[in-house]
């Protein structure tokens, strides 16, 4: 838990700041830093979907240690990028690196609870996720004063210390021999046709959740000014880390997983698509918090969800292969966005994307409805042992 802050504190310490510096103060175009998130984003998921068959094959540890190392390295190559094609190679590095611990984190976090504890810890997850989203912003939009370089390297530091506290602390845990192939597993995963339909469907909600990076970022800029970005991250990771848990508790006694995740992304939906109206950076802040709302279940929702897809020994190719979704929305939503924002403008359109993007929440929302069709609703075990102390050697 403590890890996974660091790793979201040290992510949003710099991310945002791409946005800020290298559009705001660079006055480079919004498309290309578009094209440079949506090549990290592109790059980590498409080899998450390979990360987590490794995780099923190796067990999860050493794939999440090798990733912050290489995280490490992309951002701070970053803070020393001063051309485009420097950038893009930064970002490729960076994107490995979340590549390789990203499904094996979830797999690992699998195989040490309980499936009817499951939902309850990737909330716990994901709050620790959000805590880390709050102090990154604000610590990035600090160092941002001695340069965006400082940060890039500060960012890459906490990698460092996110490796050696999983390092020392991450219970090693092994897969149940399979006997098959290496990537057999996403074969698997790949010929379910009701998870498939799961995954692809997902590619609209990510196209939503990564304009908190590109559109909402730079209309914050807009209104506010560099100092925008802190507060923006801290509402939104700040009421998740408050309602979150709660929320997941309630909505797990009221409505089924399905509902949840339907409700959720019409929710994100409709505060990007109410964000066309906003004038003031108050009024931002309100959008975002309705945003947050609908973000904050998301993660437990489509975890749980992807874990009861999954038979036991294949829990790491299945989240492989859902992190496709992620992938292909992130790189999708940061290039389309920077380029919807670009084509509003040449318009006189201001709010196509924002139009653009409450119209692909509502088509989710309909395709998740058709995806889980009929999906039972049993949990499954993790697929992994823990080694005892008898097995450590």
């Amino acid at each position: 838990m403590f890890a996974n802050f660091l790793m979201w504190g040290g992510f949003f310490a710099v991310i945002p700041l791409v946005t800020v510096h290298f559009v705001g103060d660079l006055k480079w175009a919004a498309a290309s830093i578009g094209l440079v998130l949506g090549l990290r984003q592109l790059t980590q998921q498409g080899l998450t979907v390979f990360g987590g068959a490794w995780s099923d094959r190796s067990g999860p540890k050493p794939l999440i240690l090798a990733g912050c190392l290489l995280r490490m390295a992309g951002f701070v190559w970053m803070g020393f990028a001063t051309t485009l094609p420097v950038l893009l190679l930064a970002s490729l590095v960076a994107g490995v690196g979340g590549g390789l611990f990203d499904a094996p984190k979830n797999a690992a976090l699998t195989a040490v609870t309980r499936p009817q504890d499951r939902t309850r810890m990737f909330s716990l997850m994901s709050i620790f996720g959000n805590l880390g989203m709050v102090t990154g912003p604000l610590i990035g939009a600090a160092l941002m004063g001695l340069g965006f370089r400082t940060a890039a390297m500060a960012a890459g530091v906490v990698y460092l210390l996110a490796a050696l506290v999983m390092g020392f602390t991450l219970p090693h845990v092994k897969p149940q021999p399979t006997g098959g192939g290496q990537f057999d597993g996403l074969k698997v995963a790949a010929a379910d046709v009701r998870f498939r339909r799961f995954t692809l469907v997902l590619i609209g909600y990510f196209i939503l959740s990564t304009q908190l990076n590109v559109l909402v970022t730079l209309k914050a800029f807009d209104l506010a000014g560099a100092k925008a970005t802190g507060p923006i991250y801290a509402l939104s990771a700040g009421l998740a880390v408050l309602l979150q848990y709660p929320a997941v508790q309630y909505l797990d006694q009221k409505i089924s997983k399905r509902a949840n995740l339907m409700g959720s992304v019409l929710l994100v939906a409709s505060a990007l698509g109410l964000m066309a109206f906003v004038q003031t950076f108050p009024a931002l802040l309100a959008c975002v918090a309705l945003y947050s709302l609908g973000t904050m279940t998301v993660f437990p929702a489509q975890q749980t969800l992807t874990a009861r897809f999954a038979p036991p020994e294949l829990v790491g190719s299945y989240f492989g292969f859902s992190s496709i979704s992620l992938g292909v929305g992130g790189a999708v939503g940061n290039v389309v966005g920077g380029i919807l924002l670009d084509l509003g403008q040449r318009l006189g359109f201001p709010d196509l994307p924002w139009l653009a993007l409450f119209l692909t929440g509502v088509l989710t929302a309909l395709g998740l409805k058709w995806a889980l069709k009929g999906l039972p609703r049993n949990p499954i075990g993790s697929g992994y042992i823990m080694k005892g102390p008898q097995e450590k050697n």
